[in-house]
């Protein structure tokens, strides 16, 4: 298995704000949306306690044990005593595997944050009023506002400096201003929400969670990915099927199942002799394997393309041949790493040889009219999506290859009988 990390997002605040209670409406509502959800709580205050006295992890803890873990049928927790505060990154790393993860708090981790303002709450509403000042001025956010506001204030009213700095609860609230890493706010409160509109930055209401929901849906949510395994049919070159050719004492097509389907949320294989893989159901029955036929009579990689993008469900698609015998699920992640971190339409492995269409991502609602426009064209070859001026291609140099997979070989393929054997001597067990 792979570790996917978690996208993660922070809802931040200041005391009494109502961030938990905005953040277990915003959970449920993830989660009736079909999201695994991770969460991460910041308690600002040393010395918390899960356990307690009388129980038998807290006598183990009371002992002297550094670290305890408590295990039943369904949950497990973990309690370790530590040197130092960790970072949220740190937390982060040990959560992988989550659609997204809601942090409350963190405010300077670094992460997209929304940010909470409540009516009725006076540290709130002084932000607000800040915001709105800082933003009336065309400050940018994560500037200064405290400075700047008091700069303002004493041009306009003539007050001293020291009058100024005596203003004890702008002192107390500047390290609780939205910053550069603000994607979002909630409030109810008029200056917040002109102040967010000023910043061209979205802002709901407190009630507000299904819109909510759908905005981290859109923009933060681990896209799901469809990995699609092309088996085609007989190979010429190969003298039969290359899905069920004998690799290691097994169907090859077995092998890239097993390599790819830790990246895959769907899984498909295209093929034009389906009843000879209905042994891969009986096998993997937990993958619920689909199994398409190509839509195009003709081959081609361009054909292939369409069948594969258009037979996949998911935003984001991972097209790899057969007869990869190396095929990498962990450069299917680092691939989608970068499409949500660049917007690319496409990202492609390349190399002293040019573009691996075949061990790239493609996102299916720019990808798949690029290719029907090439097709209607009469093309044939995978450049066409790459030479689409309305497709961004982001391209994945060797180098980054090699950090994910330092053995490489991601794109040797077997087309003979002769080439297979080769690289089951020289590679079995990789």
């Amino acid at each position: 298995m792979i570790d996917i990390p978690s996208p993660a997002i922070a809802i931040v605040g200041r005391h009494n704000s109502g961030k938990t209670t905005l953040i277990e409406k915003l959970i449920a509502s993830l989660v009736s949306r079909g999201h695994d959800v991770g969460s991460v709580k910041h308690h600002s205050h040393p010395g918390f306690e899960i356990d307690y006295p009388g129980k038998d992890s807290y006598r183990h803890r009371a002992a002297g044990a550094s670290e305890t873990v408590i295990a039943c049928p369904n949950l497990m927790a973990r309690i370790k005593d530590i040197d130092e505060e960790p970072e949220c990154s740190e937390i982060l790393r040990t959560m992988p595997g989550h659609d997204i993860v809601v942090v409350e708090g963190y405010r300077k981790s670094g992460l997209p944050t929304i940010e909470l303002m409540r009516a009725g709450n006076n540290a709130d509403e002084s932000v607000a009023e800040l915001f709105l000042s800082a933003a009336q001025a065309g400050e940018k956010l994560g500037a200064d506002h405290v400075q700047a506001y008091r700069q303002r204030a004493k041009a306009a009213q003539g007050l001293t400096q020291e009058e100024i700095q005596d203003e004890e609860h702008l002192a107390s609230i500047a390290n609780k201003l939205p910053t550069a890493n603000t994607v979002a706010v909630v409030s109810d409160i008029p200056a917040a929400q002109e102040a967010a509109q000023l910043y061209n930055i979205p802002c709901f209401g407190l009630e507000d969670i299904d819109e909510l929901s759908a905005f981290l849906e859109e923009h933060y949510v681990r896209p799901r990915i469809t990995v699609v395994i092309q088996a085609g049919g007989e190979s010429r070159r190969m003298g039969r099927s290359k899905a069920t050719v004998p690799f290691a004492g097994r169907p090859l097509i077995c092998r890239i199942i097993e390599r790819v389907a830790p990246a895959a949320d769907e899984l498909i294989i295209t093929t034009n002799e389906p009843e000879n893989l209905s042994f891969v159901d009986e096998l993997y029955p937990e993958l619920n394997i689909r199994k398409v036929s190509d839509a195009y009579e003709y081959r081609g990689a361009l054909p292939g393309l369409y069948t594969a993008l258009s037979a996949a469900h998911n935003p984001y698609v991972a097209v790899v041949a057969c007869d990869m015998v190396f095929a990498s699920a962990s450069l299917v992640v680092a691939e989608s790493l970068v499409m949500a971190e660049t917007g690319a339409d496409v990202v492609v492995p390349v190399n002293k040889h040019g573009y691996e269409p075949f061990h790239a991502l493609y996102r299916r609602s720019v990808c798949l009219p690029s290719i029907i426009r090439g097709l209607d064209k009469g093309e044939k070859r995978a450049q066409v999506i790459f030479n689409d001026p309305a497709v961004q291609v982001e391209e994945f140099p060797q180098e980054k290859v090699l950090e994910v997979e330092p053995h490489g070989g991601c794109f040797i393929n077997a087309n003979t009988p002769d080439e297979l054997a080769h690289l089951e001597d020289s590679f079995l067990g990789n």
